[in-house]
C-alpha cells in the first residue's frame, strides 16, 4: 500500500467534518457536487464508510482528501460512492490510499463486488482504477449533470482477507 506523506494522516470520517468535505466537495466538483443534506445523510448512514485524509502539522487540521463506499449488511456487493483530493494535494497517492481503505473495508465486510461511476473525462481516476483490477462493464450515458459528461461504469472483483475482525476507530486514529 502506497503510504501518506509525512503530516497527513488517515482516519474515519465524522459527521462534524460536513462543513470540510463539502468544501472540497465543491471545489473539485464545481458542477455536480453533492448537497450538504446528501452528503450528511452518506455520513450518517448505518451503511456507510467514510474516511478522509487530514493535515497533522501546524494549526488546526485540515482535511485534503475523503471518500465513501456503501454496502448493505451482508450483501456481496458495495458501491464506492465518492473520492476527492484537494488539487494542491493531488499527485502525492493520497487518492490511492482513500481508495485503499475503501476496499479493506468492502473485504472485511464480506463483499466480493464493487462497481462504481467514472466520469469518461477523467482518464487520470480511470487509470487509477484500473490499476486496482476495475474493468469498465457499461455507459451511462449524460449521467453527470448538468455537463451532460458520460459515466463509466466500472466494476472489480474482491479476493477476501483473512484475518481478524474490521479494524477499530483507534486504529484509524491512532
Amino acid at each position: 500500500m502506497t503510504a501518506l506523506p509525512d503530516g497527513l494522516r488517515l482516519r474515519r470520517a465524522h459527521p462534524q467534518d460536513l462543513d470540510d468535505i463539502m468544501w472540497l466537495e465543491h471545489s473539485s466538483f464545481p458542477t455536480d457536487a453533492w448537497s450538504a443534506s446528501q452528503m450528511s445523510g452518506e455520513l450518517y448512514s448505518p451503511h456507510g464508510y467514510y474516511v478522509v485524509v487530514e493535515t497533522t502539522e501546524g494549526g488546526a487540521p485540515t482535511v485534503v482528501g475523503y471518500a465513501g463506499l456503501s454496502s448493505l449488511a451482508g450483501n456481496p456487493v458495495a458501491d464506492v460512492q465518492t473520492i476527492a483530493v484537494s488539487a494542491d494535494h493531488r499527485g502525492r497517492g493520497i487518492g490511492r490510499v482513500l481508495f485503499t481503505e475503501l476496499l479493506d473495508e468492502a473485504r472485511r465486510r464480506g463483499v466480493r463486488e464493487v462497481f462504481l461511476e467514472v466520469r469518461a473525462d477523467n482518464p487520470v481516476a480511470q487509470a487509477m482504477y484500473t490499476a486496482f483490477g476495475f474493468e469498465r462493464i457499461a455507459v451511462r450515458p449524460r449521467y453527470y449533470q448538468p455537463d451532460g459528461v458520460d459515466a463509466w461504469v466500472m466494476r472489480a472483483e474482491l479476493v477476501p482477507i483473512a484475518g481478524p475482525g474490521p479494524i477499530g476507530q483507534e486504529a484509524l486514529d491512532g
